[in-house]
């Protein structure tokens, strides 16, 4: 654990005509839209609720604590960056409180947009908002879908608890470290199948 060194992944430019999107209303908010981070052309998508912190407000490069706790996990289960790229169902950090099920649902666009293009060969969804969002289910659970893969609009999809809880909650390490496991092994079979 005390070896495990995170790194700031590469940010994907937000697409130049959507930049400045402002549909949802969080552009009122003013955190910039960060379209997604690792590999854009990665096997492996997960889905996050929302971008977290990038940048002190020094603007200096960090990175956070869901960031930090995915990229050890992805590492234990023995996949790398190039195997993973991470997007959000809101691409821009609410700063304060905003019409949930509006943006959401607006937001789900871009998402849809980003699997047209990409067409990963598995998801990940991590915690209960982009869990509930991707599956267009309130009633979604992280607890009640994980260890299993799910078809979701023709995606193999994994689930499995937020990092910033898990970072929370020590005893759900792992569970999480499980869930990564789950897809490990499914991109494995997808990869060289027997």
């Amino acid at each position: 654990m005390s070896d495990f060194c995170p790194a700031l992944w590469p940010e994907e430019p937000t697409p130049e005509d959507l930049k400045n999107c402002c549909e949802c209303g969080l552009d009122k908010q003013g955190s910039r839209m960060i379209w997604g981070e690792g590999n854009p052309h990665a096997p492996i998508m997960i889905i996050l609720d929302n971008p977290g912190a990038r940048e002190d407000r020094e603007g200096n490069s960090i990175v956070c604590g869901t960031r930090q706790t995915l990229q050890q996990a992805a590492g234990e289960v023995g996949l790398t960056r190039e195997d993973l790229y991470v997007t959000f169902i809101l691409k821009r950090k609410p700063v304060r409180a905003y019409d949930k099920e509006q943006v959401r649902q607006t937001c789900m666009n871009h998402l849809d947009q980003q699997l047209q293009e990409k067409k990963p060969k598995l998801i990940l969804c991590l915690g209960n908002v982009a869990v509930q969002s991707f599956f267009q289910n309130p009633e979604a659970e992280v607890k009640k879908l994980r260890g299993a893969m799910h078809d979701v609009q023709g995606f193999p999809t994994a689930v499995a608890y937020h990092p910033l809880a898990v970072r929370r909650r020590p005893n759900l390490w792992s569970l999480f470290i499980e869930d990564w496991k789950h897809v490990a092994k499914h991109y494995q079979e997808i990869v060289s199948p027997h």
